[in-house]
């Protein structure tokens, strides 16, 4: 009975319901005409949203994430919204690890839950930092963590940030203003600044490869929201030329603007994009 109720996951257990899509806070893009000072600021984890409410864990698409029972077991009765993360540059891995019915203990071991925000908590957010700080430490959980909040004194200094942290494979940073009241919806109250940016494309051909990717898909045609086309081939690994998305797959892709023509400038394939 202790074995199997140790291997007892969140979403086979009596009590726990189908949860509802989860209403979250949702960042703006960085705009330069802010005080820096005024936020705070955090590396931008490229992890899995998952919003806790207090008995389970649900991903921002409103799936139940099947954490083990013993990874939440200390987890608060109080709502909490971060990231699973695994590392930088491991989102695919992450997003395996977590999306499976049947959870992999071996796996979730290698898992923390990155808090940055207590939905519905009063106060500013610099006192929800305060009240984060405090909770981590009373739960005293190795898998209940809080992403760190630093100050920053300029704009020199955030792009300073910003460079050193994406040489180390971080994705970008975040911007929270100490002053806001939590709040959910796509809000100004929280920015997020990268060099690059993403969105995702379908998948609607192939280009062959030459050369060394003989026989193999040198690039992907794909097709923007607006009926755009064009092709992607830096990003993609020899694995990937040789299976490649299918057609009619969503992929996400990076790029630093657009051409007079609305094409992305520097597109970079990242990964197939997966709702969850």
């Amino acid at each position: 009975m202790f074995t199997l109720l140790i291997g007892c996951t969140l979403c086979c257990c009596p009590g726990y319901a189908a949860p509802a899509k989860p209403d979250l806070l949702l960042a703006e893009v960085y705009r330069d005409n802010i005080d820096v000072q005024q936020y705070w600021v955090s590396e931008k984890l490229d992890g899995v949203r998952a919003f806790w409410n207090g008995k389970q864990l649900i991903s921002r698409g409103g799936q139940l994430i099947a954490a083990p029972a013993w990874f939440v077991a200390h987890f608060p009765t109080q709502k909490l919204d971060g990231e699973l993360w695994l590392g930088r540059n491991a989102f695919a891995e992450t997003l395996s690890i977590v999306s499976k019915a049947t959870p992999v203990d071996s796996e979730w071991q290698q898992v923390a839950y990155y808090i940055f925000e207590l939905p519905d908590a009063p106060g500013s957010f610099s006192e929800r930092i305060t009240l984060m700080q405090q909770l981590v430490l009373q739960q005293n959980s190795p898998y209940l963590k809080l992403v760190p909040q630093f100050r920053l004194a300029s704009k020199k200094q955030l792009q300073a940030k910003l460079h050193e942290l994406e040489q180390v494979g971080a994705e970008g940073l975040m911007l929270h203003h100490q002053d806001a009241a939590y709040t959910t919806g796509r809000s100004n109250a929280l920015l997020k600044l990268k060099t690059y940016q993403d969105t995702e494309a379908e998948v609607i051909g192939y280009r062959p490869g030459k050369g060394k990717y003989q026989g193999m898909v040198g690039a992907l045609v794909v097709k923007m929201p607006d009926g755009k086309t064009f092709a992607i081939g830096s990003g993609l690994t020899d694995a990937l030329r040789q299976t490649p998305p299918e057609v009619g797959s969503i992929i996400t892709y990076r790029y630093n603007g657009l051409t007079k023509h609305g094409l992305p400038r520097f597109a970079r394939f990242l990964r197939v994009h997966q709702t969850f």
